[in-house]
């Protein structure tokens, strides 16, 4: 069954009425007798969600069944199959509806194909609890039995969590161990939640199949537990024992039983940390810096108008604004990059927008855009467009602080053009490895595709054959978010949800990879001595 939460990542703040929700809502889904429209075996469903007009949610595709049960809990997860899908049917309801429902437990009739009956849609709904543990565990089994004629078997387990109603819902599957009847899966984690719903004495069932190609998956055998039967670890509690019938093909009506054991080899519990517990710890640093072009031409994006801002300091109050928060003294170096600097006119591309090379930093925002405009009366903004030595100068000291007690921003605002990709690529998969991220916020009218490039999303950013060991870089055209409508407090809302779209991940991805777990108090901060050296 597919699980779908109420999720803060989807719709959590609403930016007029300012309301969060007050408890996370989880919803399994099955289906029951969908149309068949494949034509040499079932369908491969694939369920869309939609809030309001607006896709939100989509499950993995199971395939060939008329009867799936969704199973993964991912929000966004990509359609295996390449090309068009089949359309199978849709339905309509609200939460309200399935909570209002005997159980919490709603069955309606698919629609949507005049003529056609679309079969059943299932949902169940179950208010999460706050139990923020993972479990990571690991199984083996030996002398299962041999449902491959030609050769073993290729088994995997499922495993059911118990509900409320007393039904099952899917909440993990492991690999396909290939022609074996020893089988050792790879290990896996799963929130606790997901397993029990922090209820330690549910029961957990946990189901063997044999894979095969076309769906019909074999049953091989099944044993129930409980998160606290599992949370023993390895010992003797923890080896359960499956039977089942053997024919003897000699001799069909010679029936006899045998034994299987499945044993749990490893059990460990972890806490599930988020982007807020690092960000209370005391982590982050924001570094913001700006480039180009006569700001006394009024074509310019850096034109110094009187009456309105212009492009780059529209969009650095903007990106700032909500960035800035999570940083706890506001104080912000900034630097700017292609321009030749006094007294002796040299191009740098780092040099500090305050003029004070010793002490870089800005109060806030409004300490930013005060250096910006006074930088513009002092230097001459001049090519070419170096990426690399800023990343660079912010990637020294994120590699003097790897223990997880900072974090390293860099805002990069841009029109787009860039003279050393290959430079900047290669600054990029070196920084990768270290505490920061990269946000680009692009200006003005221009194609971006070198900037998209840089994004990784599509593809993983690679130089010289070596591959950036995680994306540390988020692209956003500022464009596309002046609200032509006037409703500038929306158009801001969606800025600050995808300026912030990677972040948090790309943060938890760096503090899990080097097992740096949250402190209870805030750390001491001390600024780095930063002292950007003009460069030719």
């Amino acid at each position: 069954m597919d699980k779908l939460e109420d999720m803060a990542s989807v719709c959590e703040f609403d930016p007029i009425t300012g309301s969060i929700p007050a408890t996370k809502v989880e919803i399994t889904v099955s289906c029951r007798n969908l149309l068949d429209r494949d034509t040499f075996s079932k369908s491969d469903p694939c369920k869309y969600f939609s809030f309001y007009i607006t896709e939100f949610g989509r499950t993995e595709v199971i395939d060939n069944t008329l009867n799936p049960d969704f199973e993964s809990a991912s929000l966004y997860d990509e359609l295996s199959h390449s090309g068009l899908s089949d359309f199978l049917g849709q339905t309509f309801c609200t939460l309200g509806e399935i909570v209002g429902s005997p159980g919490s437990h709603l069955e309606k009739p698919l629609g949507g194909i005049p003529g056609k009956n679309c079969g059943t849609i299932i949902l169940t709904a179950e208010e999460l609890g706050n139990c923020r543990d993972c479990a990571t565990m690991q199984f083996c089994a030996n002398k299962l039995d041999k449902k491959d004629f030609f050769g073993r078997s290729d088994p995997f387990m499922m495993f059911y969590r118990s509900n409320e109603d007393g039904t099952f819902t899917i909440c993990h599957k492991t690999e396909v161990v290939k022609n074996t009847l020893n089988p050792v899966w790879q290990p896996f984690t799963i929130p606790v939640r997901a397993l029990c719903n922090g209820d330690y004495d549910r029961s957990i069932k946990v189901e063997v199949y044999d894979w095969d190609r076309d769906g019909s998956h074999d049953f091989i055998g099944e044993f129930t537990t409980s998160y606290r039967e599992l949370s023993r670890g390895q010992s003797q509690f923890n080896v359960y024992e499956m039977w089942f019938v053997l024919i003897c093909w000699c001799k069909p009506s010679v029936l006899c039983c045998s034994i299987t054991q499945v044993t749990l080899l490893s059990f460990l519990v972890e806490a599930e940390h988020t982007f807020l517990d690092y960000i209370k710890a005391g982590y982050g640093r924001k570094y913001t810096q700006s480039p180009s072009w006569n700001p006394s031409q009024s074509t310019s994006l850096h034109y110094m108008n009187p009456y309105q801002m212009n492009a780059y300091a529209m969009a650095l109050k903007a990106v700032g604004e909500i960035i800035q928060d999570y940083d706890s003294d506001k104080m912000f170096p900034a630097l700017g990059f292609g321009a030749k600097i006094p007294p002796d006119g040299r191009v740098s591309h780092e040099f500090p927008l305050n003029g004070n090379v010793d002490n870089p930093y800005c109060n806030g925002m409004e300490g930013i855009l005060e250096a910006y405009h006074e930088s513009l009366k002092t230097v001459q903004l001049y090519g070419p467009t170096n990426f690399a030595p800023v990343i660079n100068h912010v990637a020294r000291y994120a590699a003097a602080v790897q223990d997880g007690s900072q974090y390293f921003v860099l805002l990069i605002i841009t029109d787009g053009v860039i003279s050393d990709m290959a430079q900047t690529k290669e600054a990029i998969v070196n920084a990768a490895k270290l505490p920061m991220s990269i946000i680009i916020v692009g200006v003005g009218q221009a194609e971006f595709d070198a900037m998209v490039e840089l994004d990784g999303d599509d593809v993983r950013i690679s130089s010289r054959g070596k591959l950036a060991e995680r994306d540390i870089v988020q692209f956003v055209p500022f464009r596309d978010y002046m609200d032509r409508t006037g409703n500038h407090v929306l158009s801001m809302a969606r800025l600050a949800k995808d300026v912030l779209a990677e972040i948090p991940d790309q943060l938890i991805l760096y503090m899990k990879s080097r097992g740096i777990k949250p402190n209870q108090t805030p750390p001491d901060y001390s600024p780095p001595g930063l002292s950007p050296t003009p460069t030719v």
